[in-house]
């Protein structure tokens, strides 16, 4: 008598689609599962499932990247109280694993996966990963603005929309511009420069300053706040240049 097996994720899509969606397939398979998980056993009923295939060592290869792919990303993990043979899903793995409400969650969090600049490592990742994207973009933005208020010497009294327009105001016509702005720049750069500083803090803080915005994306979230980082990083520019003219 031949028994019949289930694969854990179908041999076309296995063949079709990137590790990463094998992954969170597979990932799914093993949430339906009880007790806890093993490599070895998965990939023996994988090869069972796929015996009349004609690629069955490329398609358990494949799911075997795919199983690599969940521990590299920590939606798997390893059993403290049993050998270093077995696996359960992570904490991220289970909520990933709930519904299609998880993944924007992990795909926004792995677009911060990266080093941030040190002004949003603390305040602005700390509230992101507690989901409170509101105040996280609010306070990316803010270190925007303390950021080019520190780097232009310009009064506090200067704030959002017009602290930018004024720190990146163009050189024009042998006029002298804005502290921050790039002299050696073409007009139409210098303007842009100023007006992307400027629509970032009229797009994204001071509509948090004045009401509430419902940020329940995390992946704009993470873009905005990615954004804020760019930002930052334009301004420590700036600030090479005024050393630079000073020297």
């Amino acid at each position: 008598m031949r028994y019949t097996f289930t694969p854990p994720v179908p041999a076309e899509q296995i063949r079709q689609l990137p590790t990463r969606d094998v992954a969170l397939l597979l990932l799914q398979h093993l949430a339906g599962g009880n007790g806890f998980l093993q490599y070895g056993l998965t990939m023996g009923t994988a090869r069972q499932a796929f015996q009349d295939e004609p690629d069955t060592d490329v398609l358990v290869d494949r799911l075997s990247d795919a199983w690599t792919w969940l521990e590299a990303h920590a939606l798997l993990s390893r059993v403290p109280s049993q050998s270093e043979g077995f696996r359960q899903l992570s904490r991220d793995g289970a909520n990933l694993a709930k519904g299609p409400d998880g993944l924007p969650r992990f795909e926004a969090r792995q677009r911060l996966s990266g080093p941030l600049h040190p002004a949003l490592e603390f305040t602005v990742r700390t509230n992101f990963d507690l989901g409170d994207y509101e105040t996280a973009c609010f306070a990316a933005m803010k270190a925007v603005e303390v950021a080019v208020r520190d780097a232009s010497g310009l009064d506090n009294s200067l704030v959002g929309v017009p602290l930018m327009r004024t720190a990146f105001q163009p050189h024009h016509n042998g006029k002298t511009g804005g502290p921050l702005a790039d002299a050696g720049a073409e007009g139409g750069e210098q303007e842009a420069a100023s007006a992307l500083f400027a629509g970032a803090m009229g797009a994204y803080k001071n509509p948090s300053s004045h009401r509430t915005v419902d940020f329940d994306d995390p992946i704009e979230a993470a873009e905005i706040i990615q954004f804020a980082d760019l930002l930052l990083r334009q301004v420590e520019r700036a600030k090479h240049r005024q050393a630079g003219a000073t020297t």
